[in-house]
């Protein structure tokens, strides 16, 4: 028997949720499969088998539990059948399909016709006769179906063989579609008079983030400030060398890179915004690891790249793309969401137009940026249509003044529509040339 404990989220957590069972007890388990989803104040995780056996369930779904006890016991003297190999999963399903070919052959067939209200037409086994366009969606009762298929007809024979229509044949018809619609009024009625509600318990990781949103606005003098971005120049490189990067690098290349280069660099011309208060000091870091939020099923959750002053866009991407990927599959760690300096959020992938981000403490600012319009604006006097990104800044006004959080817009700004300047430190081309 092999005692299953529950892990540490951190040092600093000493309560956590076992959220939800994904086996059942007795079930046969196998090494490194998920066991169960543990939330923390900070981020859900997965509790996995350490070896192969039948396990025994000792701590039920919601309940809270403390770092190191018994989720679970594992009793590795059961035999575990070895898994499906991907061979094994060819060869059984060409075994079906196989079967299903014969059947096929040799059985009557029942095709069911989209809008026929349940109802099938027979193809006989001995006259499969197909039906015409026309005649696809003819309703049959089930009498008329059996008297059909025991004669060997089909729609196609029935609707030839009538020589006219009586006036009692139409009678029936507009008698059915009345009935039709007054039973599809009836269940509109019944729907809209259903006022049911949903109540589940808030998970731990959600009322964390409560917490932290309130003590935002609590506890900082938050300010926000807007400028727009013309999307042209990344759009252009984004088409012109999409297919290029992914043969290269095997992923594809995104606005968020662009946009989490363009703000460590920002950030390390103005290190005012990249600082924090703790206690009675300023601590500004020398790197710059920024925040980047994630949508996930369990809540918001931020993964940290680090050092993205140091990093190539391709790296930024696959460092991006696994992070993310963590985070939305319960596999990140604390560890990957700790420490950031800055933060970035796209409200623009939902359709956002403009917001204001709340800050993630301790940091003291986020960029958000939006969706991309295209817009009428004003090119050397003239009017021209380009696709447009207006981005916000929130940040602390007890540590940041408005020269820095202005600037710092000005400087993502510039860098997005002039991308050649992520090359020489943010700095453009003959400046860099003539070392200003």
């Amino acid at each position: 028997m092999i005692d299953v404990k529950i892990p540490s989220p951190g040092e600093s957590i000493t309560e956590v949720e076992l959220a939800t069972w994904m086996v059942n007890d007795g079930d046969i388990v196998h090494k490194d499969q998920d066991l169960a989803e543990i939330e923390s104040d900070k981020a859900t995780l997965m509790l996995n088998a350490p070896e192969s056996g039948k396990i025994s369930i000792k701590v039920e779904a919601g309940t809270t539990v403390s770092p190191g006890e018994v989720a679970c016991r594992i009793d590795t003297s059961v035999e575990v059948p070895d898994d499906i190999s991907e061979e094994d999963k060819k060869d059984s399903t060409d075994e079906v399909k196989e079967k299903i070919s014969e059947t096929e052959e040799t059985e009557p067939i029942e095709k069911e016709q989209p809008g026929n209200s349940g109802f099938s037409e027979p193809i006989s086994g001995q006259k499969q006769n197909k039906v015409s366009d026309k005649n696809k969606n003819v309703k049959i009762t089930p009498l008329a179906r059996e008297k059909m298929k025991a004669a060997g007809l089909s729609v196609d024979d029935i609707v030839r063989g009538l020589k006219k229509l009586s006036a009692s044949d139409v009678d029936a018809v507009i008698e059915g579609v009345s009935q039709e619609k007054s039973e599809l009024a009836d269940g509109r009625e019944t729907a809209a008079s259903v006022r049911n509600e949903k109540r589940e318990k808030m998970s731990r990781l959600r009322k964390k983030l409560s917490q932290r949103l309130v003590s935002v606005k609590n506890e900082t003098a938050m300010l926000t400030t807007f400028n727009e971005v013309d999307m042209s120049a990344v759009m252009k490189i984004r088409k012109e060398y999409q297919d290029k990067f992914v043969e290269k690098h095997g992923l594809k290349l995104g606005f968020m890179s662009f946009f989490l280069k363009a703000s460590a660099l920002a950030l390390m011309a103005r290190p005012r915004v990249n600082s924090m208060i703790d206690k009675e000091e300023i601590v500004t870091p020398e790197y710059v690891d920024i925040s980047v939020a994630v949508q996930t099923p369990k809540g918001l959750m931020v993964p940290v790249i680090r050092n993205v002053e140091k990093r190539s866009l391709a790296d930024i991407e696959s460092e991006l793309k696994k992070l993310a990927g963590k985070a939305r599959s319960g596999k990140i760690s604390l560890e990957e969401m700790s420490g950031g300096t800055f933060t970035i959020t796209n409200g623009g992938v939902f359709g956002s137009m403009l917001s204001t981000p709340l800050i993630n403490p301790p940091q003291s600012a986020i960029l958000g940026m939006h969706n991309i319009i295209d817009r009428p604006v004003a090119v050397k006097g003239k009017v021209e249509i380009r696709p447009v990104m207006y981005v916000a800044l929130s940040y602390d006004h007890r540590l940041i003044d408005g020269k820095d959080s202005v600037g710092f817009l000005m400087d993502v700004k510039k860098m997005i529509e002039q991308p050649e300047m992520l090359l020489y430190g943010g700095n453009d081309v003959i400046s860099s040339l003539l070392e200003l």
